[in-house]
Formats: structure tokens, C-alpha cells, sequence
């Protein structure tokens, strides 16, 4: 699959994300409030925040496509991580709304549950767990961090649903047989959802901050690295190599020791090569920058 698919692909994945999170802050919203539930109103406000995410998520993906220029000589990849980590700040605001609201409601008398909310939270699960499988397949198969931050976000609201659906539920149960304990679901189901969506947010936050600080790409990638270039016969060691993430592709800095009687036009034979060898293993390197250094029968000592 080409680029230009991928990139298609995923602001397609975008879009439908932006449009179903929509009509789902409304539903949420309006449902919540004509049959007076907490808890789906509260997911509805959750809802309205990824909204803005999307938003952001979608905006990032088409600026990451755009080519290199002066400005920007290494492209715009940046900008899904950028957008990634406003994801995981909204999460974790939604993480603190949610525990808010859940704590409050041990304070005041339980609201009667409607069936109409509960039926409505059940669609917004199954909605949602099909926006997540849909965004994270493309999102992992065109290394959108855009969009693998959206699908993260409909998990989270996969677990903001369930807990819905399990409070709403309960609450049910607790009203037709008079368990009072039971009609306490809304809030319990909340708190564990708090934590789930925290640690989702956290680590969403921390990976963004990795990138945008230049981390290394993991030691199995660079082993990859150095295994592909160490097939071509010309290099005789690797002094240096270095690789990065910058959005959906990788960046490389790689020295390596050639023999030292070869001319410049030899030398600029391996360093294409090289770059084609790693290039068309790996899809998502975008820019290798090679230095050759002199080698001779001498160094092996």
C-alpha cells in the first residue's frame, strides 16, 4: 500500500471518528438530561472533550502529510505527537471530571434509573469498541500517532461506556428488588473507570514527551538496523548509529567505517546503498543521513 493510501486511510479513520463523537455528545447530552442520568450525562461531557481531540487529532494528521520545506527541512511529522499529547491532557482532565462526579454522588440521594439511558450507553459501548478496533488497525498499520492517540481516546471511552452500562444496570437491579447498595453502580462503576482512564492518559502523555525530546527508537529497532546494514560487504564497522522517531516515521544517524583507498564517487555508491538496504526494509524510515569514515586492514588489530 502506497503513501498516499495510507494517508487517505487514516484522515478518512479521522473523520469518522470527528463526525461519531459528535452525534454521541448530543445523544449522551440530551438523553442524559431528559431522563435525569448522571452518569451518561457526565459521559456525554467526557464525549464533548473528544470532540475537541479529534478535532485536534484530524488537524494534526493533515499537517503531518505536508512535505518538508525550509521551515521545516525534516518534514512535519511532529505535529501527531503534538496532538497526541493534547489527547492524553484531555483524558486526563476527563479522568478527574469523571472522579469528581463519582465521589459527589455517594453524597446525595441516587437518581431513578432509565431504560432509555441504559439502552443508550449499550450503543455507545458497542460504537465505540468498533471506532477503537477500526482507528488502531490504521492507525498501527500507517504509524499515525494521531490517530492511534484517537483510538486510545474511543478506548477509554470503551471503559466510560462499560462503566455506564454497569452502573445504569445496577441501578436497576438495586430499584427492582430494593437493594439500596446496588443503586450506588453509577459512582463505584466511575472510580474504577477513574483509574483505567488515568493510566491510559499518563501513559499517552509520557510516550509524547519521549518523542518530542528526541528518545532513541528501542534497542530491538537499532539491533534491526545494524543486522541490514551490516549485510551490505563494503561496511567494515559501525562507529555510530542513531535513530528517532519524529511523528509517523523515523529519522536515522548513522556513521560507518569504509575502506579508506575508495574513491568519493565508491563512497557515494555505499551510502546510497546503504540508504536503499534500510529504506525498503523498513517502511517507516523516512531520512537516513550517513558519514563515512576511513578503514583500513590496520583497524582490525
Amino acid at each position: 500500500m502506497n503513501q498516499g493510501t495510507n494517508s487517505n486511510g487514516s484522515l478518512l479513520a479521522g473523520w469518522i471518528s470527528l463526525i461519531s463523537n459528535i452525534i454521541l455528545t448530543i445523544l449522551k447530552i440530551v438523553v442524559g438530561t431528559l431522563f435525569n442520568s448522571p452518569v451518561l450525562l457526565a459521559d456525554g461531557y467526557h464525549n464533548a472533550g473528544d470532540v475537541i481531540a479529534s478535532g485536534a487529532a484530524l488537524t494534526s494528521m493533515r499537517i503531518s502529510k505536508r512535505p518538508a520545506d525550509e521551515d521545516h527541512p525534516y518534514g512535519h511529522g511532529k505535529a501527531e505527537v503534538i496532538s497526541s499529547a493534547i489527547v492524553g491532557i484531555i483524558l486526563l482532565l476527563a479522568a478527574i471530571y469523571i472522579a469528581f462526579e463519582s465521589f459527589s454522588a455517594f453524597f446525595h440521594e441516587p437518581e431513578k434509573a432509565s431504560v432509555i439511558a441504559f439502552i443508550t450507553a449499550i450503543i455507545s459501548l458497542v460504537w465505540k469498541q468498533v471506532l477503537y478496533v477500526y482507528t488502531i488497525r490504521i492507525g498501527k498499520r500507517t504509524n499515525s500517532k494521531g490517530l492511534i492517540a484517537t483510538a486510545y481516546d474511543h478506548l477509554a471511552d470503551v471503559y466510560a461506556s462499560l462503566a455506564a452500562v454497569l452502573g445504569i444496570g445496577l441501578a436497576l437491579v438495586g430499584e427492582i428488588y430494593h437493594i439500596q447498595l446496588l443503586t450506588y453502580g453509577d459512582p463505584i462503576a466511575g472510580i474504577i473507570v477513574t483509574i483505567l482512564v488515568f493510566k491510559l492518559a499518563y501513559g499517552m502523555i509520557i510516550e509524547a514527551i519521549d518523542t518530542l525530546m528526541e528518545k532513541s527508537v528501542s534497542k530491538e529497532r537499532l539491533d534491526n538496523f545494524t543486522s541490514l546494514i551490516l549485510t551490505i560487504p563494503e561496511v567494515k564497522r559501525i562507529d555510530r548509529l542513531r535513530a528517532r522517531e519524529h511523528g509517523h516515521y523515523v529519522l536515522i544517524d548513522l556513521r560507518v567505517g569504509v575502506a579508506g583507498e575508495l574513491t568519493i564517487q565508491e563512497g557515494h555508491d555505499i551510502i546510497r546503498k546503504i540508504k536503499k538496504t534500510i529504506m525498503e526494509n523498513q517502511s517507516d524510515v523516512d531520512e537516513v543521513l550517513i558519514h563515512l569514515n576511513p578503514w583500513y586492514e590496520i583497524d582490525k588489530a
